[in-house]
């Protein structure tokens, strides 16, 4: 697990290239504390940082093949490397190290690229092949690790963070307006899009190639979901279980494959506790597990985790989490997230990955991807709930059954049915509408856009983010399950956009510590994609499959545990004296203004009903997020901004 960056077809003055690769490395050196490399060859150069997890004495990167023919840096584990390496040795392959990094190299020379299709991992990596000139970049199948570029002097620059990529002379950091847009829309731009303009990540599942000046980038791995009259219907529901046991159990195994001991997020929730379960008899020292704790009742989990790891004797540690805490640190989270957020929930798993480096600790197993894979979020049962009231929209019962949903919601409890049908769309929304799932989400989180300043308006004249991403749709989508078209929102976008980046990679590479996702693992995706929905979302009991996995591996009380999301204190976290300051600093009229971005008189007002009590509702806390952690990034990348907004 490691950083890098680079360059190709660019060509630099032979003193100028080791300065600019040593200054790439240097600004992601959080993510490869442990030792960091450079190469560079006529106009190509390659940098990398090094957290060294396998093949400890000899896995140093920029690593070439025996004949210098390749050269490669990667970021990620290759989690099938074993029984990879060993069928490359029937082929007569020999083996210089024991690092998956190495592994890469062969199977490339071996099978070209489609080298891809046979990795088991969390990956990215730019391969540079010398006799072909020719490089090539490509990031996992659902997004775990990062991969960002863009085009300079009709080369191409790339690195694992935006940081490094503003090392190269001539890359500028500017805010993309659409981005920001899309953000206060879907929490996330839509990629290949990122905060910043002119700067581009590659898809999850998606290969690049640059040679012969010519770039070409396409999947190597998709999502995909069985039509809507072939949901497998006639599926054993014991013998699925069965098969999605053994594949979960072996993604864990896998995973705990490190030379150094590996732990696990314990957040007391169905989907940590059922990996800590499979992983605690895999553990030859024992597991340790970590979690967050909060002060307030409805984000607090502690009971349910330390119920977990005394039924499973772990050895657990916690990270306190506080409102002074959040406020103190999100100026630094923002930076190392490298664009704006609407929640203050990447906080929190900052400051647990900093508890788990402190330990002396680097891989942690954690339970994300399964709330997407097998049906866990309550947008999937609202979903379905929304199609049910809108079969008989004149009902004034059927609205009231979508209190149940969200018992952590107490502004919900006591709204009227004509109130509860409005706010969730049910009479509003086509049911042949493909975002039909996510529209109240969108419409919710859209209103903070209502602080958006005329001149960022007039920018953004004629642009749908909704349209957007419904055209960026497969030609299939059109053909699978409701349950299974949210599931791909979910899965393709919102899951690699801000799960696996703002809450997940970045925050965690922050302090060297990688994340190892075992419901990721695409045999089991694979798998999960064919179950019928009904053995998904059983009602609205979500997770089914799951729940009837865990249980004799889980008491009882957290395996049958309605799913709690995972949130933060967000305005609230800004009433002490760090979130003052932070928001002084951030959201006075003067420096709204000097951005342009956002409506100072509307911010003003908004920041002044923050200052005073915590903000009510998902909308005004949403914008007053965005609108802190927008100005942050701003100052953090590109400055108070002054004149006219960058054009898209």
């Amino acid at each position: 697990m490691c950083g890098f960056a680079g360059f190709c077809n660019i060509a630099l003055d032979p003193a100028r290239a080791p300065p600019v690769l040593t200054a790439m490395a240097a600004s992601i050196a959080h993510r490869g504390p442990d030792g960091s490399g450079t190469w560079h060859k006529d106009d190509v150069g390659l940098a990398h940082v090094r957290l060294s997890i396998v093949g400890l004495s000899d896995g140093q990167q920029p690593m070439h093949s025996t004949d210098g023919a390749l050269t490669i840096v990667f970021n990620g584990e290759i989690f099938n490397y074993v029984e990879l390496r060993e069928e490359l040795k029937q082929r007569g392959q020999m083996f210089r190290t024991g690092s998956d990094t190495e592994v890469i190299l062969a199977l490339y020379a071996a099978y070209g690229d489609e080298c891809l299709t046979r990795m088991n991992g969390d990956f990215a990596f730019a391969l540079w092949d010398g006799r072909r000139h020719r490089m090539l970049l490509a990031r996992d199948r659902m997004g775990v690790r990062p991969l960002f570029y863009t085009p300079r002097d009709g080369g191409l620059v790339f690195g694992s963070e935006v940081k490094a990529l503003l090392e190269m002379p001539g890359v500028e950091a500017d805010l993309d307006p659409m981005a920001l847009d899309q953000i206060f829309t879907f929490w996330a731009p839509i990629a290949p899009r990122t905060a910043f303009k002119d700067i581009f990540e590659l898809e999850p599942g998606h290969r690049m190639i640059v040679e012969n000046g010519r770039v070409d980038i396409r999947p190597y791995w998709t999502l995909d979901y069985p039509d809507i009259g072939d949901t497998g219907g006639n599926q054993n529901e014991g013998e699925a279980q069965e098969e999605i046991a053994a594949l979960l159990t072996d993604a864990v195994r896998l995973r705990m494959r490190a030379d150094v001991p590996v732990a696990a997020y314990l957040s007391g929730g169905l989907d940590s506790s059922l990996i800590c379960a499979l992983a605690a008899p895999m553990a030859p020292d024992g597991l340790n597990t970590f979690s967050v704790t909060f002060d307030s009742a409805e984000h607090d989990e502690s009971a349910f985790q330390r119920q977990v790891a005394d039924a499973l004797g772990t050895r657990h540690r916690s990270a306190a989490s506080t409102p002074d805490g959040i406020a103190a640190s999100f100026a630094e989270v923002i930076r190392f997230a490298e664009r704006p957020v609407l929640r203050t929930a990447p906080a929190p798993l900052f400051a647990l990955a900093g508890l788990v480096r402190q330990t002396g600790m680097k891989v942690v197993l954690t339970g994300e991807g399964a709330d997407e894979v097998f049906g866990g979020y309550d947008i999937f049962k609202e979903a379905k709930l929304r199609r049910f009231c809108a079969r008989q929209p004149a009902s004034r019962r059927r609205p009231l059954l979508l209190r149940k949903l969200y018992p952590y919601l107490p502004g919900l409890q006591n709204q009227s049915a004509d109130y509860l049908a409005a706010f969730f769309g049910t009479a509003q929304d086509r049911l042949d509408d493909p975002l039909f799932s996510h529209r109240p989400r969108m419409r919710t989180t859209s209103g903070a856009k209502l602080f958006f300043s005329e001149e960022l308006r007039r920018e953004l004249s004629g642009y749908d983010a909704a349209e957007d991403l419904a055209a960026r749709l497969p030609d299939r989508f059109r053909h699978w399950h409701p349950l299974h078209q949210a599931q791909y929102l979910e899965t393709r976008f919102l899951l690699p956009g801000y799960i696996l980046s703002s809450q997940g990679d970045r925050m965690a590479m922050a302090h060297g510590i990688e994340g190892r996702f075992p419901f990721l693992d695409h045999r089991l995706v694979e798998r999960a994609t064919r179950l019928p929905p009904n053995q998904v979302l059983k009602g609205l009991t979500e997770k089914h499959v799951l729940r009837q996995i865990a249980g004799d591996l889980l008491p009882d009380l957290v395996g049958r545990r309605p799913k709690q999301p995972y949130r933060a204190p967000d305005s609230a976290s800004f009433l002490g004296e760090a979130g003052r300051a932070c928001t002084s600093s951030f959201l006075s009229e003067q420096a709204i203004g000097d951005a342009g971005l956002f409506d100072p008189r509307a911010v003003a007002r908004l920041a002044a009903k923050a200052g005073s009590r915590p903000l009510t509702g998902f909308r005004d806390n949403a914008a007053f997020i965005g609108i802190l952690s927008t100005q942050i990034w701003l100052n953090c990348f590109a400055g108070a901004r002054s004149g006219t907004l960058a054009t898209a």
